[in-house]
């Protein structure tokens, strides 16, 4: 299974380049990511707990980080064990180029998967694959960024009873 995407990030390359090298920015990225320790040098060590389909499975496994241009690119590999529900392991290029108001971030993605996983059929996991990929992607772009409402920082919001159609506010 392969996939790629690009998303515009609104911070420099070498913020986001040092993101994806920061086991603690990693575990708060990776979705169900439980653990995420190491090096960027001598590679992380991640427990990930998921559900795919029926089968949910605590996977253990090891990243690598290679192919790290500062500030430019970078590949990183994973592979994970989830005992009977089996294994998965990939990787993804991911390329960063500095663009007015930020980067630009693009990735491609490949993903194979083993055991009971690969009973689950080409669909479920595909969905699955990229699912967590823009789900990687989207929670380093927000922890990144910081809230994208500046108005509702706070985390104050009118009351839902307060707003009409579409979520205007009544006035």
């Amino acid at each position: 299974m392969q996939m790629s995407d690009t998303r515009q990030i609104a911070a420099t390359p070498a913020q986001v380049y040092a993101a994806l090298l920061d086991p603690e920015m990693l575990k708060a990225c990776v979705p169900g990511a439980t653990e995420v320790a190491g090096s960027p040098e001598e590679g992380f060590v991640a427990t990930v707990v998921q559900k795919v389909g029926p089968v949910k499975a605590t996977f253990t496994g090891e990243v690598t980080i290679s192919d790290m241009v500062p500030d430019t690119s970078l590949r990183i590999e994973g592979a994970g064990k989830g005992g009977a529900a089996g294994f998965a392991k990939g990787g993804a290029d991911v390329r960063l180029v500095e663009t007015e108001g930020g980067c630009e971030l693009s990735y491609d993605v490949e993903a194979k998967v083993g055991g009971k996983l690969a009973q689950l059929g080409s669909r479920i996991i595909d969905g699955f694959a990229k699912k967590m990929a823009d789900q990687f992607f989207n929670n380093l772009q927000s922890t990144l960024e910081g809230p994208s409402d500046p108005e509702n920082a706070d985390g104050t919001e009118e009351p839902a009873a307060k707003k009409g159609w579409f979520g205007r506010s009544k006035s």
